[in-house]
């Protein structure tokens, strides 16, 4: 279960969008939340994760896989995600360590870097 965000930031390319709700809101189920209406025509969508917001905004010429722009996702179970994104075809690297943490990384289908992180059992 995902249970909040640590941080965000992300784009897709322009026209991907539901491409983006597949692996976001279908893989990941994730909900996807209502836009408002001054901002429904500039393409993306928002998604709801806990009690914070993932605007997956359009993008243009950005190699996102030469990126360390990221979106850390708290989870309770890491090995579900592994198992999950698994499932999904993305590739899961191992994190360098972070003490008080058990974490690993991925990209999403787009090249996103994605961070799903817990606090290690003290």
């Amino acid at each position: 279960m995902i249970k909040g965000i640590d941080h965000v930031q992300i784009t897709i390319p322009t026209g991907e969008e539901e491409a983006g709700r597949a692996f976001y809101c279908e893989g990941l189920g994730i909900e996807e939340m209502e836009k408002p209406a001054s901002l429904q025509g500039r393409g993306g969508f928002w998604l709801k994760v806990g009690n914070r917001q993932v605007h997956v905004g359009t993008e243009e010429g950005f190699d996102r896989f030469q990126t360390k722009a990221h979106i850390a996702y708290e989870v309770s179970d890491l090995d579900h995600w592994k198992q999950r994104l698994n499932k999904l075809g993305i590739e899961i690297v191992e994190a360098v360590p972070i003490p008080g943490y058990e974490r690993f990384e991925c990209r999403d289908p787009f090249g996103n870097r994605m961070e799903f992180i817990n606090e290690s059992e003290k």
